[in-house]
């Protein structure tokens, strides 16, 4: 594996509390509540989980837990939802914020729990290290493979002032408990196993290749990487393979704890606005863009594309170059035997609105900055030409 320079930069990593991974470990989530005395709960989840968290939920309501549900986030959070919900809980004591469900969810819970009990406005914690605390107990269960939310130091939510999605990070939106439970990933649609999954592996393979890599971050990447890889298209074409889904949800983990130390790059980045413009979920906006950026950067960090080849499969070829390459093809056969859409074009985005998105790609300084190779207006542009 590939070293960084022996002069480290210092960095700060938070890990939850306590991880519970294996099969039907949800049913360890009333325990988790109970054990620790919290009678008063709120539980972020979405309609279609609900017959499956039911027993859970029964449960806690006959050990006199009050339980309050919602439902409401249907897509990407926003603002807005965040102020809705705290207007749903009002005037009502909240101890635990339990979420459950995809990056949405997860996000929408992380920032719900650090706001009940906080005086700042949701303006005023946007940004790095804004945030000065949580009140309550937070506990993730992710109900997908894919954004690593549920031990990241990061939410992503859409400013409805400007229809720009803009990131949260604070050690305190790393959750206390976190739940792996592979078998709440089973009835996933392909298509969204396929979305979410190369959204975890867009996390590792931006991790490892980005300008600020850490070797300590290295092992979590590259682990990602491999683990996605060999397992992705296994759990698209069969959801109910119990190996290959417990080996994404423990892969995209892993690129969650790459998210908050060293962060994503351009693949983010440019795929912002197709979410922004197009409520394009964000998974998918990573698959379109993934291999095009790749080409794009290979160049400023061959040795880096390589080693993430390597990872993803790919048999050493007679320079880094080569195999780095190899690596894009790589990802592009997964993209295909994924089933899902490989150019912008198929998911209704109108070659009209490349210059715009580009122009809003470009504002994402935060994540930009860390790309391996400089990307301009008109670099953006022609990556998302390329895509098209």
């Amino acid at each position: 594996m590939i070293q960084t320079d022996s002069t480290l930069r210092n960095i700060k990593v938070r890990f939850p509390g306590q991880i519970i991974i294996g099969k039907n470990s949800i049913v360890e989530l009333a325990d988790e509540i109970t054990g620790a005395g919290h009678v008063h709960i709120l539980i972020i989840t979405i309609d279609v989980l609900l017959p499956i968290i039911h027993p859970v939920i029964e449960r806690l309501r006959q050990q006199n837990v009050h339980v309050r549900i919602n439902t409401s986030i249907t897509s990407e959070p926003s603002y807005r939802d965040v102020e809705s919900l705290l207007k749903f809980i009002a005037g009502q004591a909240v101890d635990v914020v339990v979420g459950i469900g995809g990056g949405s969810v997860l996000d929408i819970a992380k920032i719900v729990a650090a706001q009940i009990e906080n005086d700042q406005t949701i303006n005023e914690i946007t940004g790095n290290g804004l945030l000065r605390k949580r009140g309550v107990k937070l506990i993730c269960v992710p109900t997908t493979a894919g954004t690593g939310s549920e031990v990241s130091p990061n939410a992503i939510l859409i400013d409805d002032a400007d229809n720009q999605k803009k990131g949260i990070i604070s050690p305190y939106l790393v959750p206390d408990t976190v739940i792996i439970d592979p078998a709440l990933t089973y009835n996933l649609p392909p298509e969204v196993t396929a979305a979410t999954g190369l959204d975890a592996l867009t996390h590792c393979l931006e991790a490892y290749t980005n300008i600020f890599a850490h070797p300590f971050i290295d092992m979590y990447a590259y682990e990602g990487i491999r683990l996605i890889a060999a397992n992705l298209a296994k759990a698209v074409n069969n959801g109910t393979d119990e190996n290959a889904r417990a080996q994404l949800a423990i892969g995209s983990m892993l690129g969650g704890f790459c998210l908050g130390p060293v962060n994503t790059a351009g693949v983010h980045a440019l795929s912002y606005p197709l979410g922004s413009m197009f409520h394009i979920a964000h998974g998918l906006s990573n698959a379109l863009l993934l291999p095009y950026v790749m080409r794009y950067n290979i160049i400023a960090a061959p040795a880096r594309y390589a080693t993430v080849a390597r990872a993803l499969g790919c048999n050493s070829l007679d320079t880094d170059l080569e195999t780095a390459y190899a690596g894009v093809d790589k990802i592009c056969q997964l993209i295909k035997q994924c089933g899902i859409p490989r150019k912008l074009s198929d998911v209704g985005v109108g070659k009209s609105a490349i210059p715009i998105m580009a122009a809003d790609a470009i504002k994402i300084t935060r994540l930009l900055k860390n790309n391996p190779r400089t990307i301009t207006l008109s670099d953006a542009i022609n990556i998302y030409e390329e895509a098209y």
